[in-house]
């Protein structure tokens, strides 16, 4: 019985006796020492990972049940030695083996083997010589922070998990700005009520109590980094007839620091709106020319992935989104919604009402072909060439739907290039043939033979069928008699009737 182990240096193959595993308990006191693990188990052969790529992609091989080549390599060497069993510790790997050419072993890969590996894994460094515990543990975590990266996929250029995080903390910053500057409002408004309608913006709010400070300050500050003239001179205006209550430098204080909160949360908010907008164009060109960077982010964010939403079809990137509703539509068998996220895309909100959902079904099916190109292209080919073309034909489906005027499609850069057909054989007199007299008449005879059979089968028919219409007139006579002299007993019967009839009135 042979033992497949995989560790962190190689592939190892021990050798044991056949009845091991049938005393489970004797086997388990055994590999309690390394002494009995060594008495059970010789070592048969040992294949050693050149390198840690190498090491990486026999792992990855193993993890996904596959048989690399080297250890196909191994099992074929060792199948020319006679052995019936062979031990495995994954039934995936065992399947797999099963399934190699040209093995004749039996493959042992249940339960009852993990006892035995778990004493392998135990001494292993007893079991195979000249491997110190300490270099299997280094192999062992240089292979596993490999393996981890190679399961990451880590690349700085097109990592969609940074757009999922950049569009969450998008939103949570405009949740917090806005709060903060309706609280900002809502507490200067005590001291000067009349400035929340002078000063629509919140930024411009937050900066005018920066560089004012108190109401009685209004008249001497100038405002012109702030406000246009006209609304200076307003402000100006109603702070001297202002009915507001009067605060402390305390209160003033705490209001300027809630007023930085709300310049800073801003500031932070452009630079991750263009950190966003820069990420897109890198990893998704195309469906960010399509709907541009938000939407698109949000589209990402929704399916968790480019990859996962590229693999979506345009029925379901329509509705991303909207789940809530489709379901609630299906319960109560009304009219699904027309669209999701993608309802925010600029081209959706130039359409009319009418047209909203055929414009957003164009959409989808467009963003769908552009992420496509986006997921699946190489990033050194991918630009934003496919989203730009396909934003034009949404346009012009819409200004079409709308009567406007169409936009020229752009030229394409790669031309496909033509199919040549190419020259046929040449012409071989050769295989030309001469029909002589002899097998001209020979012909001629034989087509005649051929068609007096014919001619034979065709008379046949029609004398069938002639006498099948004989028949078919010969019936209908015979009926035609029957039905006259039924009519004319008929009528004599009905004549004696009438004659008797008179006869008795006629007596009495």
């Amino acid at each position: 019985m042979l033992i497949l182990t995989e560790t962190a240096a190689g592939y190892a193959v021990f050798k044991a006796k056949d009845k091991l595993l049938k005393k489970r308990e004797a086997l388990v006191d055994d590999l309690k020492t390394a002494e009995g693990a060594s008495n059970l188990l010789k070592l048969q052969s040992f294949a050693k990972f050149e390198s840690t790529v190498d090491a990486l992609d026999n792992v990855s091989a193993l993890i996904e049940g596959k048989v690399s080549p080297k250890l196909s390599t191994l099992l074929k060497d060792l199948s020319d030695k006679k052995s019936d069993m062979l031990v495995v510790a994954d039934p995936k790997l065992g399947n797999a083996i099963n399934k190699l050419p040209g093995l004749e072993f039996e493959v042992l890969s249940d339960s009852s083997v993990q006892d035995l590996y778990r004493g392998i894994r135990e001494h292993l460094s007893s079991l195979i010589a000249g491997l110190a515990p300490t270099d299997l543990n280094a192999m062992s975590l240089g292979l596993s922070h490999s393996l981890s990266r190679h399961k990451l996929k880590f690349s700085p250029d097109k990592v969609d998990t940074m757009i999922v995080q950049a569009i969450a903390l998008l939103d949570d910053l405009d949740k917090e700005l806005n709060t903060y500057a309706m609280r900002v409002r809502e507490w200067y408004g005590w001291h000067f009520p009349e400035m929340g309608k002078i000063v629509q913006d919140h930024l411009a709010y937050a900066r005018v109590i920066k560089t004012m400070g108190m109401r009685t300050k209004c008249s001497a500050t100038d405002f012109s980094d702030v406000l246009p003239e006209e609304v200076e001179a307003t402000l100006k205006s109603a702070a001297e007839i202002s009915m507001g209550t009067e605060i402390t430098e305390e209160d003033l204080e705490n209001i300027s620091i809630l007023a930085n909160q709300v310049l800073e949360l801003a500031a932070y908010r452009a630079q991750l709106s263009e950190y966003l907008r820069n990420r897109m164009h890198a990893i998704a060109p195309n469906l960010t020319a399509l709907v541009g960077e938000l939407v698109g982010a949000r589209l990402i964010a929704h399916a968790g992935s480019l990859m996962n939403l590229a693999k979506q079809p345009a029925s379901t990137l329509q509705i991303l989104g909207a789940e809530k509703a489709l379901f609630r539509a299906l319960k109560t068998k009304h009219s699904t919604p027309k669209y999701g996220l993608i309802y925010h895309a600029s081209l959706v909100g130039q359409a009319n009402s009418k047209n909203k959902g055929k414009i957003a079904r164009v959409l989808a099916t467009k963003a769908a072909l552009s992420l496509r190109v986006d997921a699946l292209t190489d990033k050194s080919v991918v630009d934003g060439n496919v989203g730009l073309e396909n934003r034009i034909r949404v346009e012009n489906r819409l200004r079409s739907l709308e009567g406007g005027q169409l936009l020229p499609l752009p030229t394409a850069s790669v031309q496909q290039q033509k199919h040549e057909i190419s020259g046929g054989a040449a012409y071989n007199p050769a295989t030309d043939t001469v029909v002589t007299a002899d097998d001209a008449e020979k012909k001629e005879e034989s087509e005649s033979e051929e068609e007096k059979p014919k001619e034979d089968k065709e008379s046949k028919k029609k004398k069938k069928k002639s006498s099948k219409s004989k028949d078919v007139d010969e019936s209908s006579e015979s009926k035609k008699d029957k039905k006259k002299k039924r009519k004319s007993e008929d009528g004599e019967e009905a004549s004696g009737e009438k004659k008797k009839k008179k006869s008795k009135k006629s007596k009495s």
